[in-house]
């Protein structure tokens, strides 16, 4: 049997999902792991194994759909049969929780997607897409390979076009109860907008993108990195969210 990709457990309860941004390395969530351990059976999946020693060798360039399937086979290691499990990715782990969601809807409870950067949503998307990368992938790039590479410099080369080019499209079951033909059930997700990226790109994408699906937009702490800057607050909200949001399933 093929191995699941690399993943790290901890705590007891539900099962939570949670995908890093970046390039999924989860360097800096160890205090949010900490915390939602508590309540959670937290399943911090690391989609490159970046934080296993895979830091360094050449990885080819990333797609949100390479996640999302990694992320089932996790899924299909870790949860029991006939249960399904709670999720959340922040930036572009949002992104690969929403690809979770539309291919795979009958093992996910609820999930949470924090500042996904489907910048595409936006009216003048793709113009504000290349404005994003030009921003983020300017001079000095650090290296994605060899003994020098970083986790940025990662995301920089592997993931962030395919990821910011990322819309939700119709899944296997999306004739039933998606919102707008984007494949999503809307009463399954909420996406998450800190209240620090208020004005900002993100923000903004996060509000039409929840209006694009009909779900809710719910304000969590700090910015684009609140996960990291308000761990606890971050945590205990995102507790809440997801087991609100899960109960009315059908």
């Amino acid at each position: 049997m093929t191995e699941p990709p690399y993943h790290d457990v901890t705590g007891s309860g539900p099962v939570l999902l949670l995908v890093p941004g970046g390039a999924g390395h989860p360097m800096g969530l160890g205090p949010l792991v900490d915390r939602l351990a508590s309540r959670f059976t937290v399943v911090t999946y690391d989609p490159l194994g970046l934080a296993h020693g895979r830091l360094g060798p050449a990885v080819p360039d990333q797609r949100p759909a390479d996640w999302s399937e990694g992320a089932q086979r996790v899924l299909e290691a870790v949860l029991p049969a006939g249960e399904r499990a709670y999720a959340f990715g922040t930036s572009s782990g949002g992104v690969a929780v929403l690809d979770l969601l539309v291919q795979h809807p009958r093992r996910l409870a609820h999930v949470v997607a924090h500042e996904p950067p489907c910048v595409t949503v936006l009216p003048d998307g793709p113009e504000r897409r290349e404005e994003l990368i030009a921003q983020l992938d300017g001079p000095g790039r650090p290296p994605a390979e060899g003994a020098s590479a970083t986790p940025m410099g990662v995301f920089l080369a592997h993931v962030l076009r395919s990821f910011t080019a990322y819309l939700p499209g119709p899944g296997p079951d999306s004739g039933s109860g998606s919102g707008s033909g984007s494949g999503i059930p809307p009463r399954r997700l909420t996406v998450a907008a800190g209240a620090g990226s208020r004005g900002d790109l993100l923000y903004r994408t996060s509000e039409l993108l929840a209006d694009r699906i009909g779900c809710p937009l719910v304000q969590f702490p700090g910015g684009h990195l609140g996960a990291l800057e308000h761990p606890v607050e971050f945590a205990d909200l995102l507790a809440d969210t997801l087991c609100s949001g899960g109960g009315d399933l059908p």
